[in-house]
């Protein structure tokens, strides 16, 4: 029997368990109510230009982790994709805190602490609904900063591992390579093992014709 010994198609981990899609949803609703609460329902572009950036550094995730079963490079790009429209987004919202002259919550702030371990230990967003009325726009623009760095941060990483794996083992067409070359090698250990043994058999069908023969059987 021949083993299957390369995979053409790589193994992701289900977008939805990434912590960084998880923050990135986070992000996404948060701007959301963000924009309703605090922005111009109309005549203010920078509503559509966040809004638009916060669902696009989600949805190049889920599209990047989808196209790297089979392109490690649409996945690279899709990710990089989405670090710049989070990118994007942090900076709307420092330009709203500075434009407002509302602090951006530095490690000296009293609050900041409190903040970003909150931050680190929820992913998901009903973690954060029960608080997204209560908070001000300060409050929620410093939040959505973070979790916009965290995230970053966390693709980022992701990005190095999947540049380190296309260098070390290549895109799809060295592994469709390896994974023909592989069952071919495999087809070929295994017709070389039959010959080997067809000498052997053929002693033994001789031997008990033999054996019949002497004991007056007839075959």
């Amino acid at each position: 029997m021949i083993e299957k010994k390369y995979q053409v198609l790589k193994r992701q981990m289900p977008w939805r368990d990434a912590y960084y899609y998880q923050k990135s949803e986070v992000i996404y609703q948060l701007t959301y109510a963000f924009c309703q609460r605090f922005l111009p329902a109309h005549g203010d572009r920078t509503v559509d230009q966040m809004v638009q950036a916060a669902r696009s550094g989600k949805q190049n995730i889920v599209e990047g982790t989808e196209d790297g079963e089979t392109s490690t490079e649409m996945h690279i790009k899709l990710l990089n994709v989405a670090r710049s429209s989070l990118q994007e987004l942090r900076e709307d919202y420092r330009d709203y805190l500075l434009a407002r002259t509302l602090p951006i919550w530095s490690s000296t702030h009293p609050r900041y602490r409190l903040m970003l371990e909150f931050c680190r230990q929820h992913n998901r967003v009903e973690d954060y609904q029960p608080f997204v009325p209560q908070w001000n726009d300060e409050e929620m623009a410093n939040i959505a900063m973070t979790l916009c760095y965290m995230t970053d941060s966390m693709l980022h990483k992701t990005l190095l591992r999947l540049e380190k794996d296309f260098v070390e083992k290549g895109g799809i067409k060295e592994r469709m390579h390896a994974a023909r070359t592989s069952y071919r090698r495999a087809e070929d250990e295994e017709l070389a093992r039959l010959r080997q043994d067809v000498p052997a058999l053929r002693n033994e069908v001789a031997r008990l014709k033999k054996l019949l023969e002497e004991n007056g059987i007839d075959y």
